[in-house]
């Protein structure tokens, strides 16, 4: 039992692991998705992200109270509760898939600044790399996470540039509400890239890792198991967080699609494969400006998204090890921890030297996502639902429900990813 009760916190601190997350959702990689469906199929994907906002909040939020409730990330529940090969077989899948979106995300905002500054993109890359990797493992825990909180700020890049460009919010409105469904192969394909895009496993380790992160360095908090007492402000907190979260990087990608749809679809350009070529084909259509908000968007939600990729493997591969781990740590109190960010980091680099075609590499990653996340996904939510991990904070029926329908989406697109491939 936890001698006194956490400080309340303000209004940024109440923000935390769930805005963090869900921005970090939004990556550039995510920003690629968007706009291509938006390019592709104007207003008639916007509803997408209305569907797939209750699904993606409450697995989130499942996520979040498993590390907040017994003090541990998804891997570290998963090792008390599975066989060692189901705990290797997902935390190699997701290590797989964050370093090639890490990879990838690192040389779209190596284009992205290219686009902007001229100059060699490689070196951009390499500088973006380093400088993320020395902040998250050099920089102390409160001040790193009050980092990535104003990176989410970068966010509102897309807003700005919906502002500015003409969008018939009519007929948004109508194709969100009133959608009409396509029936062509590659309207359902997009489907499945954008729901793989938001509901994606390395959110799921990394926001509950966080939380039991949070908890740890709280002056006064401890696993709510041991402090039931501050369970009701607790998980309060996390529903809010969770939720806001998870609107905002919905939105934020709602306007992405909007952006691209009055632009690009518009003026009949419809093949976008990765987010800075996205940026450069705005700037003849939609002007100077918006190319330039929409590409400084792109570094910095990538500033925001790379951090996270590498710390959700690192958290993941560590808690499956029973290595010390967090962020917390200082670097030679968590040595493997952080060699683990240190190394991703560095295959992330290395991924924009090869010759592999980014797009393909993403294509592979989505698979990856795809596959992972349901397992994960059935994985959580029955540890959600035992009492020997959750104690008395086993999760109600109507969340439970909400949990296992995102699964049951989720495995609808995995199979349809699975089909893709052999094709």
């Amino acid at each position: 039992m936890a001698s006194e009760a956490p400080p309340p916190r303000g209004a940024l601190r109440f923000l935390g692991p769930g805005l963090i997350t869900g921005a970090a959702d939004d990556d550039p990689s995510g920003i690629a998705t968007y706009s291509q469906v938006g390019a592709q199929f104007g207003y008639n994907m916007t509803w997408v992200m209305l569907f797939s906002y209750p699904l993606m909040a409450a697995i989130q939020e499942i996520s979040a109270r498993i590390g907040r409730v017994t003090g541990h990330g998804i891997a570290g529940n998963a090792r008390r509760c599975y066989s060692a090969l189901l705990l290797y077989v997902l935390v190699g899948l997701l290590l797989v898939a964050n370093l090639v979106n890490l990879g990838a995300d690192l040389g779209a905002m190596g284009a992205a600044l290219a686009l902007l500054l001229g100059g060699p993109q490689h070196v951009y890359v390499v500088g973006f790399a380093v400088g993320c990797a020395v902040l998250e493992i050099f920089m102390s825990y409160q001040r790193y996470v009050a980092v990535l909180k104003w990176l989410t700020l970068s966010l509102f890049a897309y807003v700005a540039t919906v502002l500015v460009v003409d969008v018939p919010w009519g007929e948004v409105a109508v194709a969100t509400f009133l959608p009409k469904f396509l029936l062509r192969q590659d309207y359902f394909l997009s489907i499945v890239a954008v729901l793989g895009t938001t509901i994606s496993p390395y959110l799921f380790f990394w926001q509950s890792s966080e939380e039991a992160e949070d908890e740890r360095v709280t002056p006064g908090a401890a696993p709510l198991r041991e402090a039931q007492g501050q369970a009701p402000r607790e998980l309060h907190r996390i529903r809010l967080d969770t939720y806001a979260g998870m609107g905002f990087s919905n939105l934020i990608s709602f306007f992405i699609i909007v952006t691209t749809a009055a632009t690009l679809n518009a003026h009949g350009i419809t093949d976008i494969q990765t987010s800075a070529q996205a940026a450069e084909a705005l700037r003849p259509i939609a002007g100077q400006f918006t190319f330039v908000i929409f590409a400084a968007g792109i570094i910095g939600t990538g500033l925001l998204a790379v951090p996270v990729f590498a710390g959700s493997a690192a958290y993941a591969v560590g808690e499956a090890l029973g290595w010390p781990i967090g962020l917390a740590r200082r670097p030679l109190q968590a040595k493997a921890f952080y060699g683990t960010i240190a190394l991703s980091t560095l295959i992330g680099i290395a991924i924009n030297f090869t010759p592999l075609d980014p797009i393909k590499a993403l294509f592979w990653a989505a698979v990856a996502n795809g596959v992972i996340a349901v397992p994960s996904m059935i994985a959580m939510l029955s540890m959600a639902r035992r009492r020997d991990v959750m104690g008395p904070f086993v999760l109600p029926p109507l969340l439970a429900g909400m949990g296992w329908l995102a699964t049951a989406v989720m495995a609808v697109t995995a199979l349809a990813m699975l089909v893709t491939a052999a094709m």
